[in-house]
């Protein structure tokens, strides 16, 4: 059966990368796996945080690595959602951590760009394997050079490539990262290329699916295909009437 992956949590009904959407997301037995983005806070924590900006989703301004851990948390990240998330806080990677063992895949996303974070790929590596979570947790990046390095540092750790659209050199990447999992956008993918890396022995992510008629196709491609989706209740509708 398709692997139904909630995208930053539960976001669809809760603040995208807070402990509501993550544990919204729990309640579910349907949903299998988890994404998160994880960047750095000013004194080195991983955080839980997709746009480098604070503005769209935290009533603050400046970056992430402007702030301290203590100084995060003192910013609503849950009011531009909706006001019965008035208080909700950034949360650390350790938190999520320790809410999700034993529970579901967790998918982190490493959201940086050349030297924006040094060190951030070794320290959710030791979060992983401080939590024992090394068959339970998987590190994925646009930045193929932080896959890279996260080989280097804890080869035992299932990866991720992150790709904006098919690439030519798509194979020699995976490789070269020790990846053995890819995330394409959804209208990227085809039934013949679907079958032939899950073939080869790669997981297939298709994101972000929202629309209910791309998820019923897509669900069709193999069943081993994994959907990332703000609405995993569309989603488990599908499979559940199938």
């Amino acid at each position: 059966m398709n692997t139904c992956m909630a995208h930053r949590g539960w976001s669809g009904r809760a603040p995208e990368n807070t402990m509501a959407a993550v544990r919204l997301a729990l309640t579910h037995p349907g949903i299998q796996a988890m994404e998160i983005d994880v960047q750095l806070s000013k004194d080195g924590v991983p955080v839980l945080m997709h746009d480098f900006e604070l503005g769209r989703t935290v009533n603050a301004s400046g970056t992430v690595k402007d702030y301290t851990l203590e100084e995060l948390r003192q910013f609503d990240a849950g009011s531009w959602f909706n006001e019965a998330f008035a208080g909700e806080k950034i949360p650390s990677l350790e938190e999520v951590l320790g809410e999700v063992r034993g529970k579901l895949l967790l998918n982190i996303e490493l959201k940086t760009a050349g030297d924006m974070y040094p060190g951030l790929e070794e320290k959710v590596a030791d979060l992983i394997r401080l939590y024992g979570m090394e068959r339970e947790a998987y590190v994925s990046s646009f930045d193929h050079d932080a896959v890279a390095r996260i080989h280097e540092l804890a080869p035992e750790l299932t990866k991720g490539l992150i790709f904006g659209g098919k690439s030519t050199l798509l194979r020699e990447q995976l490789a070269v990262t020790g990846a053995t999992i890819l995330s394409i956008p959804y209208p990227y993918l085809t039934p013949g290329f679907v079958h032939e890396m899950i073939e080869e022995g790669y997981t297939v992510i298709a994101w972000t699916v929202d629309n209910a008629e791309h998820i019923r196709q897509l669900i069709d491609f193999h069943p081993e295909l994994q959907i990332c989706t703000n609405h995993p209740d569309r989603m488990l509708e599908l499979i559940n009437k199938a």
